[in-house]
């Protein structure tokens, strides 16, 4: 994981940041996460028909849209924040399915970084990898505010 002072996050734009460690996505999550959001399509709980019609449980894109936030902390540290806030997202696609027992990391690049309201909007296109495939899992741009502290 890389460590970089918030007064050099402007220098990030236009440049890789980095890529997470591996993660495994287990049953157990995809369960968890239908549990928590109510979405029990067959797809991703009914293991049998799924691993019969498919060839495995298929991982909720939302589910592997939330773990942007686990993936990035294993990427940058931005030392002297006080906090950061989720400030929405400009473009999200799925373009890949995820089947249960799939590994997925995350390349983060800094698109742009602009100073707002004492700190900084900072918008990063991150891909969510899945190991063994060419086409991505999902690609998001997502906006961030962070402030110093």
């Amino acid at each position: 994981m890389r460590e970089i002072p918030l007064s050099d996050i402007q220098t990030l734009v236009g440049q890789e940041i980095g890529v997470s460690d591996w993660l495994e996505i287990t049953q157990d999550r995809v369960n968890r996460f239908a549990d928590a959001t109510g979405d029990h399509q067959w797809i991703h709980v009914d293991v049998e028909r799924a691993t019969k019609e498919l060839g495995a449980p298929i991982a909720h894109g939302y589910l592997v849209l939330s773990l942007i936030p686990f993936l990035a902390k294993n990427i940058v540290s931005y030392t002297g924040v006080s906090r950061g806030i989720n400030y929405g997202s400009n473009k999200v696609r799925f373009t890949n399915m995820v089947p249960v027992g799939s590994r997925l990391r995350m390349r983060a690049k800094m698109l742009t970084c602009e100073p707002r309201g004492g700190g900084y909007q900072v918008v990063n296109e991150f891909t969510i990898e899945i190991e063994g495939q060419e086409r991505p899992a999902c690609v998001a741009e997502v906006v961030s505010l962070i402030f110093p502290g």
